[in-house]
């Protein structure tokens, strides 16, 4: 049986690459590849860009009012809502996370599409006091363009959601470079956002490496904005090409993010956090709570329970509904994670669990990495420095509070942080502290298209999310009126 075989997405029709290039995509379950993808090329991406650059400037899509674009993005939300589980099965076969993790996913991303939707008619602009006698000022804002989005493959169609409904929200057009490691389910998707109506040339999806189309797409000279969610190191290039051409980023990168537990925490709640923080999606998730800081008082009864509950953790087939952990999404991420554990052994710190590839429970190829506690951690070791992005956790144990906000952010992350207490007086101070750009108290992992979510320090620039986020794809002018009969010179005639 032959592979299935993919198409780019551009202005309205699926078309191959224009070299004829593919490369096979496997699921990471079965270890086999189903799937041909488009190798695209700059020749693929300066299609998409010129057909997204002609949907911004002319067509049905500039003129709509804004809040036929609102309807637009409703229709969206509803084309997902009702397509959700075949949506969910094809992430599912591109990263191997487990289906009812993708499923209850996806059933959250019409969310975005319906709050972006609601706001394309509230942008306002301004009519500003005037300092010049009989001149008049008002302000204006208006979208930028051609929005290049470049998404990773641990939560595709989220994070494209993040970024795609407050784009076209706003009035841009986009251009989605999907990881490519996962890039059906974006293809699909753009299928049926075309179904629903929305003009031609609006979404565009090109597929291929990083190093090729996402470079060309990033540097190219009719993108007026980068949005991008990825690892620091990919950021970082993002960052340095965008400049180039002074375009505007916004970047969601890695973290390291702290749990921390004080005495006075519920543990048996603490615990479930804990566990569900860090071992939720197989680790393979930017906000997991990889270091579990530990007041030392409760270090050893928390410990043990956090260890007994992993031990129920269950591997497996990710479309089965007994499965909380499905395969590591990648050979590359697998080789990471045990190259990461291996750091923690030589390191010295002490194997509470796991801390091993486990078999494929089927008895097929998949990797699986057991879920592994380490203690013993020192802060200042590899494991709890860099980002794993998988079912690691280390354990830190602190004596104070000041210790405890001290470790917490020594790294130079600064995504995500939990914190675990009853005092309410701690949680206001230790909260304002903590150089993250969420913090969770007695939860952990929460997001909402309601609220901005982003980091600090080397977890990225700008926030995704809540109704001022909008703005990051608006640009603001000033326009300025004579209401007199003269014109004011600034010289003499």
């Amino acid at each position: 049986m032959g592979l299935e075989t993919l198409a780019n997405f551009i202005d309205g029709a699926f078309c191959p690459p224009v070299g004829g290039a593919y490369f096979e995509t496997d699921d990471p379950f079965t270890a086999e590849a189903w799937g041909l993808i488009p190798r695209s090329g700059a020749e693929d991406v300066d299609r998409a860009v010129a057909a997204a650059r002609r949907a911004f400037r002319e067509g049905a899509w500039p003129a709509m009012t804004p809040g036929q674009r609102g309807a637009a993005l409703h229709r969206i939300a509803e084309a997902i809502a009702e397509n959700a589980e075949e949506l969910a099965r094809i992430e599912v076969r591109d990263n191997g996370k487990t289906y009812k993790e993708m499923l209850a996913q996806v059933k959250r991303i019409p969310d975005w599409y319906r709050f972006f939707g609601g706001l394309a008619d509230k942008i306002t602009g301004a009519v500003l006091p005037s300092d010049k006698p009989g001149h008049m000022n008002y302000l204006t804002r208006e979208p930028l363009g051609v929005i290049a989005m470049v998404t990773p493959w641990n939560s595709p169609l989220m994070l494209l959601a993040w970024k795609l409904a407050p784009a076209l929200a706003a009035g841009n057009t986009a251009v989605v470079k999907p990881s490519e490691f996962t890039s059906a389910s974006a293809l699909r998707f753009a299928e049926l956002v075309a179904a629903t109506g929305l003009p031609s040339g609006v979404l565009n999806v090109v597929t291929g490496l990083g190093s090729e189309a996402g470079a060309a797409l990033v540097g190219h000279r009719d993108v007026a904005k980068v949005a991008f969610t990825g690892g620091v190191g990919g950021g970082c290039s993002v960052y340095s090409a965008a400049a180039v051409g002074l375009k505007p980023v916004s970047l969601e990168l890695g973290g390291k993010s702290p749990n921390i537990v004080f005495e006075d925490a519920d543990l048996e709640m603490a615990a479930r956090g804990v566990v569900a923080g860090i071992f939720g999606s197989g680790g393979q998730s930017c906000v997991a709570g990889s270091r579990l800081l530990v007041q030392r008082g409760i270090h050893d009864r928390l410990v043990a329970r956090i260890v007994e509950l992993t031990g129920k953790i269950r591997l497996g087939d990710p479309m089965s509904p007994d499965t909380d952990i499905g395969p590591v999404a990648t050979r590359p991420q697998f080789e990471r994670i045990m190259t990461c554990i291996g750091w923690a052994k030589e390191d010295g710190a002490a194997v509470a669990t796991g801390g091993s590839q486990v078999p494929d429970p089927s008895g097929g190829r998949a990797l699986f990495v057991a879920p592994t506690i380490f203690t013993g951690v020192r802060n200042d070791m590899r494991i709890a420095q860099e980002e794993v992005f998988g079912p690691v956790l280390c354990v830190i144990p602190f004596d104070d509070e000041a210790e405890a906000v001290a470790i917490a952010n020594d790294t130079r992350f600064g995504l995500g942080a939990g914190l675990w207490t009853r005092d309410v007086a701690r949680v206001h101070r230790v909260a304002a502290r903590l150089e993250a750009g969420t913090v969770w108290v007695n939860t952990y992992k929460i997001t909402s298209h309601l609220s901005p979510f982003g980091g600090y320090k080397a977890s990225g620039l700008g926030r995704e999310g809540g109704m001022e986020m909008i703005g990051g794809y608006l640009q603001t002018k000033s326009v300025w009126l004579n209401l007199t009969d003269e014109v004011a010179y600034g010289f003499p005639l």
